[in-house]
């Protein structure tokens, strides 16, 4: 899949959250809602980089999230729409998301996974990533779970 890969502007957050709502459908099955909405995205976009892919019609197709805490880049909310799964996206969006914070000096980049997401782990495993610690589900969303859960911390070195 040819893909067009850059940080997102402001007037990107509507289709942001349509693929990741899209593509956190999977999480159905512990999790109430939605994985994010507009203003969340909007809010993110404000302090925060997007990395989206647009595929050759200029529509994004793929989405992460990257942050910057001194030495430490993480990302969150890697997102493929539904019709480019299976075509090495998500693989892409990883690379460009560690590339993104090792050119601002990371030497570290973390994630979290949601516990429930038991094929998750294994993952990004094979991308160097090793389980590093746990955390809590926030206080805030506890409401949105339907079981409980919490989140899998996952570590690697950039280089």
């Amino acid at each position: 899949m040819s893909v067009q890969i850059g940080p997102a502007e402001a007037c990107d957050a509507v289709a942001i959250n349509r693929v990741i709502n899209a593509a956190y459908r999977v999480e159905d099955f512990f999790k109430v809602g939605d994985r994010t909405n507009v203003r969340e995205v909007a809010e993110f976009l404000e302090r925060e980089t997007f990395l989206v892919a647009r595929d050759a019609d200029d529509e994004v197709v793929g989405v992460v999230r990257v942050s910057i805490d001194g030495e430490r880049g993480h990302f969150g909310m890697l997102s493929v729409a539904p019709a480019a799964q299976g075509t090495g996206l998500g693989r892409t969006m990883i690379a460009a998301a560690e590339a993104f914070a090792r050119e601002r000096g990371c030497t570290w980049m973390d994630l979290e996974v949601a516990s429930p997401r038991l094929e998750l782990p294994p993952f990004y495993q094979k991308f160097g990533y090793e389980v590093s610690g746990t955390a809590e589900w926030p206080e805030e969303a506890l409401d949105t779970l339907k079981s409980p859960a919490h989140f899998v911390v996952m570590s690697k070195t950039l280089e």
